[in-house]
């Protein structure tokens, strides 16, 4: 969260306002929108999320409507979305389109206005009278039309005295018009082509980092949604005996759902009938499917695994565990510390630090010559103050971020690592704690057979093949664990007859006559079996958080096996190269403690919290930050949502949960755990390029500035600065590599053209990502009008300054 503020006064319970923002470019937006809400009387709480970008204000619904919340934010020129709808791959790329088709006749302009400049005088251009019209036309159509967005996000925050980039952006504009018009009109000798060609530059390059903005968060969106599996949307609810397939939203308490194996379970309820496993990993973090039977309750996210049950609703809406989670992860994000760009946080001084550079060109040419006798130089004045401005707009400086950005973002894509946000880059070097969930993080969770315990006479081949001959008549997840050992092992399997499961249990069947039972030790014992020679091995396994089976044949115990989830093959060295960098690593799960501290153990990590519920695991994660500690968090499931949203980075599995892929500022596309390290030694490195071109930019716009201010500076050489600053950090980026049209495309390149839940969305994305030179004029829109219209507005513009300048000559 890049903005976070909080007010204190006597207020009732807040109401909360949440909204999807687009328009957003950097993390001076955030400070933007957080500071005009925070000024409404009324506003007690402000949240502005660049990396999700989304938005809550919690407020005083006596003092304060949504409907004002919502015309506050688009009057500072940014778009109010609907939280609850998901935009479509045709509306990201629709929007990429319109921004392509504005940058593009933007660069036009520019491209037009270069050349008169720096060609013209070898053509002999410059004596033809109508020349500086004809350069003051290509000024106001870019201002006034390609970069009329901007005027008006500038005038919302100038008006409530907020100072960003928008508002530097038009003053130098501005500063180009006026230092043209005073040279046509009033002052000879002015430049008066230098300052027009200026203001058509400033506000291509200002349109060129929006869009580049835009670029890496819609690709990283689109990527992003390819990976998410969508959750059920409808139930089976049945009503007199029928089955009748209903909405969820639609599903009411009391209603009975019925669910089928291997079907998500879509609300909150108590098993009426059937009895299956249910896996509740992404829930709970226990990788080990729980029995269900009538009188279990189920919760919604979580997988039915083997059986049909019919579920009686018990909470729906606002009651439900998935809507707490949501309500989880709202507070994550509101109460998420701040983090300010570094390019912001020098434009946060230089914007007031160009505009006293200007004011005090035209106070010092104003003042001295008259103190000196001469009287005031007001062209020499008026030339520093404009230049100052023009020479102010810190094009690179704007370009810093995002480029650097790309640049890591290609390479994180190239080891199979999604970085999702620019808070990713910058907070990566502070980080101090990276916690990790267990299930489907530090293990891969699945099932596997880790320890095998014969009873004496027995070997160990004779125990798997008895086990596997029984379990492979059942569905169970860990009767798959046998199975798989057995298989892998090359244990014959015998026949088995008069197979019966015993739900919650275990199962048993005959095998030569003889009667076998394989489940829970405790049901062995209580159907007369003697656990006596294994007990000790028994509870030192479940110590060890392992699961215990026991095999029997004619009621002997032949055996003990032990079930557990697999550590990730990496886990122990990932953990050693965070140590290595001097991170503690620490492990907070909803799995049970003993099973926690057996694989905390395994891997090296030392602090464990267990048996925590998802917004606890929010709660752990805001004391270390409180404590002043920068925290990362690796995560899969439901649960894990609301702590990936309020950590300084959430790091999510690839194969988790939606949810947690959503929350998450970086996706690890693959199993490999050392994934994280590399995401932090990635960020780390791009945030170093940052700094680089950030030194870089403001080189030339910091001493472009001061030297403008001697009156001696040409805004014609604003332009060559301009270009050459970016050109300098263009390079630094790329180290002389070209960037690459699919640059976040690059290792995974089947996400970006494939569409993998069928439709028709695949195509749309491929619109969204072709290239400027298969962009179509007639589809792209401006501001809601055609590009022919705006070109039809622009003739009229230029027109309009010709005939004025062939009336004024």
């Amino acid at each position: 969260m890049a903005a976070t503020t909080e007010r204190t006064s006597d207020r009732q319970e807040p109401a909360v306002f949440r909204m999807k923002i687009g328009g957003m470019s950097c993390s001076f937006c955030t400070s933007t929108i957080d500071k005009a809400f925070s000024r409404i009387d009324g506003v007690y709480e402000v949240g502005v999320s660049l990396a999700h970008e989304e938005g809550l204000v919690k407020y005083d619904p006596t003092k304060v409507t949504p409907e004002t919340l919502r015309r506050t934010l688009e009057q500072l020129g940014y778009v109010y979305r609907d939280p609850e709808k998901v935009r479509t791959f045709d509306e990201e790329a629709a929007e990429l389109r319109r921004e392509r088709g504005r940058l593009l006749v933007a660069a036009g302009f520019a491209a037009t206005s270069l050349v008169l400049m720096f060609v013209g005088p070898w053509l002999g251009l410059v004596d033809i009278p109508l020349m500086p019209w004809l350069l003051l036309a290509l000024a106001l159509d870019t201002m006034f039309v390609t970069g009329w967005f901007i005027k008006k996000m500038a005038w919302a925050s100038l008006r409530r005295r907020i100072l960003n980039q928008h508002v530097l952006l038009e003053f130098a504009a501005f500063a180009g018009i006026v230092g043209g018009l005073l040279g046509l009109f009033v002052l000879d000798g002015f430049p008066v082509g230098d300052f027009f060609a200026a203001s058509t530059l400033v506000t291509t390059y200002h349109v060129l980092s929006h869009y580049s903005s835009l670029v890496v968060r819609t690709r990283s969106s689109q990527a992003v949604r390819r990976l998410m599996a969508l959750r059920p949307d409808t139930a089976r609810v049945v009503r007199d005996g029928k089955e009748v397939e209903v909405p969820v939203d639609e599903v009411a308490v009391g209603d009975r759902v019925r669910i089928r194996p291997g079907e998500s379970i879509p609300v909150d309820g108590v098993v009426v009938e059937g009895a299956s496993t249910v896996n509740e990993a992404i829930v709970t973090g226990e990788s080990i499917p729980t029995e269900k039977v009538a009188g279990a309750e189920v919760i919604g996210g979580s997988v039915n695994e083997t059986g049909t049950l019919v579920v009686e609703v018990t909470r729906v809406g606002d009651d439900s565990f998935l809507a707490q989670v949501a309500r989880s992860i709202d507070e994550a994000r509101s109460l998420r510390p701040g983090i300010l760009q570094v390019a912001d946080l020098v434009l946060r001084y230089f914007v007031p630090g160009v505009l006293v550079a200007a004011g005090l060109g035209l106070v010092l040419w104003a003042l001295l010559p008259a103190v000196f006798g001469d009287g005031p130089d007001w062209n020499r004045a008026l030339l520093a103050a404009l230049a100052a401005l023009v020479m102010g707009y810190p094009c690179a400086l704007g370009m810093s971020t995002p480029l650097a950005t790309i640049r890591g973002g290609g390479e994180a894509a190239r080891r199979g690592i999604l970085m999702r946000s620019g808070e990713a880059f910058q907070v990566a070097k502070d980080i101090a704690v990276v916690v990790f969930d267990k299930t489907g993080t530090v293990t891969r969770g699945e099932p596997a057979v880790r320890t095998i315990l014969p009873a004496a006479g027995i070997s160990e081949t004779e125990l798997v093949g008895v086990a596997a001959a029984v379990e492979a008549n059942s569905e169970h997840p860990l009767a798959r664990a046998v199975e798989d050992t057995a298989e892998s092992a090359g244990v014959p399997i015998e026949d088995v007859e008069d197979f019966v499961a015993r739900p919650g249990r275990g199962v048993q069947g005959r095998i030569c006559g003889d009667l076998v039972l394989v489940g829970k030790p405790a049901w062995l014992r209580s159907e007369g079996v003697d656990l006596g020679p294994l007990e000790a091995e028994r509870r030192r396994l479940e110590a060890a958080g392992q699961t215990v089976v026991g095999v029997a044949r004619r009621g002997r115990l032949l055996g003990l096996i032990g079930i557990a989830d697999t550590v990730r093959p990496d886990a122990s060295a990932t953990v050693d190269r965070l140590t290595d960098r001097g991170l503690a690593a620490m492990m907070i799960t909803g799995d049970n403690r003993r099973t926690a501290e057996a694989i905390a153990a395994e891997v090296g990590i030392a602090e464990v919290v267990a048996e925590v519920l998802p917004g606890e695991k929010a709660a752990r994660i805001r004391e270390l930050q409180r404590k002043g500690r920068r925290v990362m968090m690796v995560g899969d499931g439901i649960n894990d949502a609301p702590a990936l949203a309020q950590a300084d980075i959430g790091v999510a599995m690839g194969a988790g949960t939606d949810i947690a892929i959503e929350s998450a500022d970086v996706v690890v596309l693959g199993d490999r755990l050392g994934a994280v390290v590399d995401a932090l030694e990635i960020g780390e490195a791009s945030y170093r390029k940052t700094k680089q071109n950030l030194t870089i930019a403001f080189g030339f716009n910091g001493l472009g500035v001061a030297a403008a201010t001697t009156g001696l500076v040409s805004p014609v050489w604003a332009m060559v600065a301009m270009i050459a600053s970016v050109t300098a950090v263009l390079a630094n980026s790329f180290g002389g590599r070209l960037l690459r049209d699919r640059t976040l495309a690059v290792g995974y390149p089947a996400l970006m053209g494939e569409d993998h839940h069928g439709g028709s969305e695949g195509a749309a994305t491929e619109t969204a990502f072709d290239g400027p030179g298969r962009l179509r004029l007639r589809d792209v829109e401006i501001d809601g009008h055609s590009v022919g219209f705006w070109i039809w507005v622009s003739v009229v513009i230029g027109a309009a300054a010709l005939l004025v300048g062939a009336w004024w000559s």
